[in-house]
């Protein structure tokens, strides 16, 4: 296989795995509290991920840490704790769809500030992309006019942080395995997600009172090892043999993946919403167009 088919069928497959993620999420809160799955989730996959990869940590050179250690706080600590909490209030498609914002924050901030150049047709792509994003989301606003749309304020945070960190992998740690990338964020993130996990009364016995927090972290540990800890290493993996742009565009096939769990959730999808969904493919070809 060569890297072209790589990097699509790498794609295809965090589609798939990420765009589910949104749905597992929306069970877990069900008996966890937001603090409770975005500390539990980073601790079982910090479990998982120190199985597999504990020994490549002593590749990571001195220099190379403080990028794994950015790296593994905007990456993944405190968006898996800013996503449990936008899915308080909106629903799990909604907030896969404005996550179809970071490859649009990818392209400006390597831009802005690595200084990764793009052509106009990437740009117009991306733009492409986040507009046929937009309509979903308007679409999606019509059918839950009940939802509080404030905490999707959370989900546009955690695209920014996306953002700067598919440039940072790129641009400094493109020499570092991805295994070891993925191994040192958790090493990174380990303690301060037990702490936040202990002070959120997990360990309160009242906690497992509630009979739906079994299922929860059932949810919660499926989650952890495809949709963190296997998704992550891929995603490492599909930057380097790619481009930001590239990986990041990722999130324009997650909707589809989280709307399809939604329509069997009983969620609606219309007309609108398929061409909405036409134009984020378009997007996605163009914005990975070479010069």
């Amino acid at each position: 296989m060569n890297q072209e088919q790589k990097k699509w069928m790498y794609l295809s497959v965090l589609a798939i795995v990420w765009g589910s993620s949104f749905i597992l999420i929306k069970k877990g809160l069900i008996g966890l509290t937001p603090l409770q799955l975005g500390s539990l989730r980073t601790v079982i996959s910090s479990i998982f991920i120190f199985i597999i990869g504990f020994k490549s940590l002593k590749t990571i050179l001195s220099h190379q840490w403080k990028w794994v250690v950015l790296s593994g706080f905007l990456g993944t600590f405190l968006p898996s704790f800013l996503f449990a909490f936008a899915e308080t209030e909106v629903d799990s498609g909604v907030v896969s769809i404005l996550n179809a914002l970071v490859p649009l924050n990818a392209i400006l901030i390597g831009l802005a500030v690595f200084k990764i150049a793009s052509t106009k047709t990437q740009i117009f792509g991306v733009l492409l992309g986040f507009i046929g994003a937009s309509m979903l989301i308007f679409n999606s606003m019509e059918l839950n006019p009940n939802q509080n749309y404030l905490f999707a304020g959370f989900v546009v945070l955690a695209t920014l942080m996306y953002g700067f960190n598919v440039n940072i992998i790129k641009h400094y740690l493109q020499e570092v395995k991805p295994i070891a990338i993925a191994t040192g964020n958790f090493a990174a993130i380990v303690i301060p997600a037990l702490l936040v996990l202990i002070f959120s009364n997990f360990f309160n016995s009242k906690t497992f009172e509630n009979e739906a927090i079994y299922s929860s972290i059932g949810y919660i540990a499926v989650l952890s090892l495809f949709g963190t800890v296997m998704a992550k290493i891929i995603f490492n993996n599909l930057i380097q043999i790619s481009s930001p742009v590239f990986a990041s565009s990722v999130t324009y096939l997650m909707p589809l993946v989280a709307l399809l769990w939604g329509l069997l959730d009983g969620e609606l999808f219309g007309l609108d919403q398929g061409f909405a969904s036409l134009l984020i493919l378009c997007g996605i070809y163009l914005a990975n167009k070479k010069a």
